[in-house]
């Protein structure tokens, strides 16, 4: 097993009994600059009209937005807070799965500004996200 894959397998065992697992969130693919975790759209996912609810996909874009600054500093000394998130939902889904990469926009030493793109099966953006993340001294 090479180190991409040991990192994701860490990361997915990590969220095990977290809101990861009841929502279905696995993380796939990981590179220098980028996370990458996916979600199945489907009635545990959905508002009472059929679409992917929304806070659905902030919790899909935070689980991958968060991670990608953890594994940017180090998290014996460090630890990653999420302190804020904005979110511009483009388009609807009824079906099939979400993909959300986060990229590190900006890396301060204290403010992580990350944007999460997600995206249909056909690689259409549904959200546009950005998250602030504070990283605070243990």
């Amino acid at each position: 097993m090479n180190s991409k894959e040991v990192t994701l397998n860490k990361l997915n065992k990590m969220c095990e009994n977290t809101l990861n697992e009841t929502l279905n969130i696995k993380y796939t693919d990981i590179g220098d600059d980028f996370l990458v975790a996916t979600m199945p759209v489907d009635s545990r996912v959905h508002q009472p009209d059929g679409i992917l609810n929304g806070g659905a996909t902030m919790a899909l874009a935070e689980s991958v937005g968060s991670p990608t600054s953890m594994l940017a500093v180090d998290m014996d000394k460090y630890s990653v807070r999420g302190i804020e998130f904005s979110a511009n939902h483009l388009r609807s889904v009824k079906s099939g799965t979400v993909t959300a990469t986060a990229r590190i926009i900006h890396k301060g030493k204290t403010i992580h500004l990350v944007e999460i793109k997600v995206v249909d099966d056909r690689g259409r953006v549904i959200s546009l996200c950005k998250l602030t993340n504070y990283i605070l001294a243990k």
